[in-house]
């Protein structure tokens, strides 16, 4: 499979405590006036103007990360579609760690969170979600062999020696939560999580499953378990990600969904930007899913 890179501008922030310090004012500038500008102007409209938007990623693959200078992923090919349609040409990428996407988000120092976040009644509370672009299954990262037997996170639970990693602040860490599996442990990146798979201090780590077969394809050390759908107390946890934008850009918001129509109402356009990224059929949203649904929390 031949993974599409992208040239687009990049400035790369250090992940950690100084990540929200070091890139303050680097936005398209929202409402908040993020840049300096014309107040006056939405951030839709200064990026319009300017050609220029930026975006935060979190470097998960296959959805969005940085590799030898250059964005690729899936949903940066979406991104590259949606905003020339809009007249924005030039995305500038942010890599940040994961926790700090929503606050940067608000604070002004991006425009707009590239990471196919799911979407999620608390974060609903906190930032404004596109309409859905991916649905998400779960898979685990264990040891070559799978030497646990383990399946899913009711698996884990049962077996009960079994230490998990999952992502912080990743909607797999609160399925553990919801379970009641205390055994676990936290890391801040994908990359991590296999890691400590690798070096034996965790026994599976559990992350959406485009993501682990994509970054664990070539690696002979450990595998990944067939895809499943967790249930929390005999409720199917159907997961959706999306693009997330900040609450008050509401044309924004309005202008993106109608670009992301375009391509989730088309299985063959949709797979011509996602499938060499290891995206299926799958993965494109029911035409009857909605982000009110999800905010809501109707759905599990």
């Amino acid at each position: 499979m031949t993974k599409r890179t992208t040239r687009i501008g990049i400035a790369t922030a250090a992940i950690g405590t100084l990540t929200l310090g070091l890139l303050a004012g680097c936005a398209s500038g929202g409402d908040s006036g993020g840049d300096g500008g014309d107040d006056s102007m939405t951030t839709l409209e200064k990026a319009q103007e300017s050609g220029t938007i930026t975006l935060a990623v979190a470097s998960e693959q296959p959805y969005s990360w940085v590799e030898d200078g250059e964005a690729t992923g899936a949903t940066i090919a979406m991104h590259e579609e949606i905003f020339s349609n809009l007249g924005i040409d030039n995305l500038e990428i942010e890599e940040v760690d994961w926790n700090s996407l929503i606050p940067g988000l608000n604070a002004g120092r991006w425009d707009v969170i590239s990471a196919g976040m799911s979407i999620l009644p608390d974060r609903c509370e906190e930032a404004a979600f596109s309409d859905p672009e991916i649905m998400y299954t779960t898979a685990l990262v264990v040891p070559t062999g799978n030497p646990k037997g383990l399946s899913d996170l009711d698996s884990v639970l049962e077996a009960g020696d079994v230490t998990l990693a999952v992502q912080s602040g990743a909607i797999e860490e609160g399925y553990a939560a919801d379970l009641g599996i205390s055994n676990v442990i936290q890391v801040d990146s994908a990359t991590a999580g296999i890691e400590v798979v690798q070096a034996g201090r965790a026994d599976a780590f559990a992350l959406t499953a485009v993501s682990m077969n994509w970054m664990t394809e070539d690696m002979d050390d450990v595998e990944t378990t067939d895809a499943f759908v967790q249930e929390i107390d005999g409720v199917e946890q159907i997961g959706a990600g999306s693009t997330v934008f900040r609450q008050e850009d509401t044309d924004l918001l309005e202008a993106y969904n109608e670009e992301l129509a375009k391509i989730t109402a088309d299985e063959a356009t949709y797979l011509g930007l996602v499938e060499e990224f290891g995206f299926t059929a799958e993965n494109l949203p029911p035409a009857d899913l909605t982000t009110e649904q999800l905010c809501s929390g109707d759905l599990g």
